[in-house]
C-alpha cells in the first residue's frame, strides 16, 4: 500500500515538474512558429477580413418636440425664434438640419461661404454637399464605437474604428515589432484597427444571364454550318490561332477561309453557346459539395486583366466564371452567383476552399448580408507553396485542381498573344469553359467529359458536337427572351 502511495506522489510531483518546464520555456524562449505563425503575425493582418460591424437604428428628433422640451426644462430662457436675417439668404429652401430636421429659417451659415451651415435648435453642423450624417450607425463590434469614414472608393467606403483604446486595436498593437514602434509612421506598415467596407454598388442585382450585344444570325451565303464548327474544332479543340487554323482548314480541305471570317464564326457560336453554359444545371451532390476557387492573369490590349474560375471539386467542371479589368471583389461575387444559381440553400457540409486573397472572405461576407444563414459559408484559404500546417495539407489536393485548370486554360491562350477588348475575351472564354465542360475527354472521368449531356454525346464527331451545342444554345436563348 506504501509503494502505490509513493508511485501516485511520484507523479504528481513529475507531472508539477512538467508544468514548471512548460512554463518556463514559454516565458523565456520564445519560439517565432508560436509567436509569429501565419495565423497570428501582424504582417498578414491586411489580408484578412474583420467580423460585420454592430448597427444601431438612431431616429432623428423632431425640432417642435426638442423645442417644447427645452421650454419646458428651462422656462427662465427666452424660446428659441427663426433667424433674423439682415441679407438675402441663398440657402436652398428645401435644405434640413439632418439631426432635428429644422428647415431653412433656422438656419444660418456658420463659415461664411464656405458651405458649412448650423442650426439653431441643435446646434449640429453640417454641409447640405456632403451630409454624413444617418439614421444607420455602424459601430465596432469590440469597442461599439462609431465608425468614421475614411476613404470613398469606387464601389465601397472604407469605415474605420479610430477609437485608441479599443480592445481589437491593442491586442494587434502587442503583436508589432518594436523597431517599427520606433519609427515614424512605423505602425502604418500594418493593419491594427478596424475596418468594415460599405459597398455602394449591389452586385446581386446585376444580371448573369444578359444575352451579349451585336447577335449574329447565322446565315451563310459562301460556307456552311459544318465549316463553322471545323473552324471551331481547330481553333478551340486543337489550340491553333486564327491564322494557323484557315491555314489548317486550306491544307487538309481545301477549303478558303481568311482568318477574319474565322473570328467571325467563332464570335457568333460564343453568342449562342454562352446562355446555355452559363445556365446549365450542372450536377451537384450536396452531400458532399465541395468548390474551388482561382483567378489567373490575361492581357488586354497589353494591360493585365483577370479571369475568375470557381470548380466543382467532385465533376472537376466549370460552375462559375467571369472576367474582369480589376481583381476587386465585384467579379468575385459575380462567379459566385454563377456557382450558386441552381442552389436555394448551401448544404451543411459545404466546403469552399480559395487561396489567402481576401476577395473571397469579403465575397463570402456579402452573400451572409444578402441571404443571412442561408448562404452562410466559410471560406478555407490554403496559403503558400508549402504544407506547412494542418489545413495545407487536408485542402492542397482542391488547391491542385484549381491551379491545374490555369494552366491548361492557359495552354490554349497562349496562342492569342493576348486579346483586344474584354468582349473578345469573354468570348473565348465562353467557348473555351464550353469545350471543357462538354467536349474535352478528362482522365480521372475514363476520358470523358465532366458534363455529359444526352444530346451533346449523339454526335458523330467533333464537328457534329459543336453543331449540336449551338442548337441547345439558341434554344436557351428563345426560352430567355420568352
Amino acid at each position: 500500500m506504501n509503494i502505490i502511495l509513493y508511485l501516485l506522489k511520484t507523479i504528481q510531483y513529475l507531472y508539477q515538474y512538467n508544468l514548471w518546464l512548460f512554463n518556463f520555456i514559454c516565458r523565456y524562449i520564445p519560439l517565432k512558429q508560436w509567436a509569429f505563425d501565419d495565423s497570428h503575425s501582424p504582417k498578414y493582418q491586411k489580408f484578412k477580413v474583420d467580423k460585420l460591424p454592430l448597427i444601431l437604428n438612431v431616429e432623428p428628433w423632431d425640432y417642435m418636440d426638442y423645442m417644447a422640451y427645452l421650454q419646458w426644462r428651462y422656462p427662465d430662457d427666452k424660446p428659441i425664434k427663426p433667424i433674423r436675417r439682415r441679407s438675402e439668404c441663398d440657402i436652398d429652401d428645401d435644405c434640413k438640419c439632418p439631426r432635428c430636421n429644422a428647415p431653412k429659417i433656422y438656419l444660418y451659415k456658420n463659415n461664411g461661404a464656405k458651405g458649412q451651415l448650423q442650426c439653431k435648435v441643435c446646434q449640429t453642423l453640417f454641409s447640405p454637399e456632403d451630409n454624413r450624417r444617418s439614421s444607420l450607425k455602424l459601430r465596432c463590434p469590440y469597442c461599439s464605437h462609431v465608425l468614421t469614414p475614411k476613404k470613398d472608393r469606387k464601389h465601397f467606403i472604407v469605415h474605420k474604428c479610430i477609437n485608441p483604446k479599443c480592445p481589437y486595436y491593442l491586442n494587434n498593437l502587442k503583436k508589432v515589432d518594436k523597431e517599427d514602434l520606433e519609427d515614424d509612421y512605423g505602425k502604418n506598415k500594418y493593419k491594427l484597427h478596424y475596418i468594415y467596407r460599405e459597398f455602394t454598388i449591389d452586385f446581386f442585382r446585376m444580371d448573369i444571364t444578359t444575352l451579349p450585344r451585336n447577335a449574329s444570325s447565322l446565315k451563310f451565303t459562301k460556307n456552311n454550318s459544318y465549316i463553322m464548327s471545323l473552324c471551331l474544332t481547330y481553333r478551340v479543340n486543337l489550340g491553333l490561332s486564327l491564322r494557323k487554323t484557315a491555314q489548317a482548314l486550306k491544307d487538309i480541305h481545301n477549303i478558303s477561309v481568311s482568318h477574319q471570317m474565322v473570328a467571325n464564326y467563332c464570335k457568333a457560336a460564343a453568342i449562342c453557346i454562352k446562355p446555355f453554359v452559363d445556365t446549365y444545371p450542372y450536377e451537384k451532390d450536396l452531400d458532399h459539395l465541395a468548390m474551388t476557387a482561382d483567378e489567373t492573369y490575361i492581357k488586354v490590349r497589353g494591360v493585365k486583366g483577370y479571369i475568375w474560375f470557381i470548380m466543382n471539386a467532385a465533376t472537376r467542371a466549370i460552375i462559375g466564371y467571369q472576367v474582369s479589368d480589376n481583381r476587386g471583389v465585384g467579379p468575385c461575387i459575380m462567379a459566385m452567383r454563377m456557382a450558386f444559381q441552381h442552389l436555394k440553400k448551401l448544404p451543411e457540409n459545404f466546403k469552399f476552399i480559395a487561396d489567402g486573397y481576401s476577395a473571397y472572405l469579403l465575397a463570402a461576407q456579402q452573400f451572409l448580408i444578402k441571404y443571412k444563414d442561408r448562404f452562410k459559408f466559410n471560406v478555407t484559404q490554403v496559403i503558400g507553396l508549402t504544407n506547412d500546417d494542418e489545413v495545407s495539407k487536408e485542402y492542397r489536393p482542391y488547391k491542385q485542381m484549381i491551379e491545374r485548370l490555369n494552366r491548361t486554360y492557359k495552354a490554349s491562350y497562349r496562342p492569342t498573344n493576348g486579346f483586344d477588348n474584354y468582349d473578345g475575351a469573354n468570348y473565348d472564354l465562353a467557348l473555351w469553359v464550353a469545350y471543357y465542360n462538354f467536349l474535352r475527354p478528362h482522365k480521372h472521368n475514363r476520358f470523358r467529359p465532366p458534363v455529359e449531356d444526352d444530346i451533346i454525346k449523339t454526335g458523330a464527331n467533333m464537328p457534329g458536337k459543336w453543331q449540336l451545342l449551338i442548337h441547345l444554345g439558341q434554344q436557351t436563348i428563345l426560352r430567355m427572351q420568352q
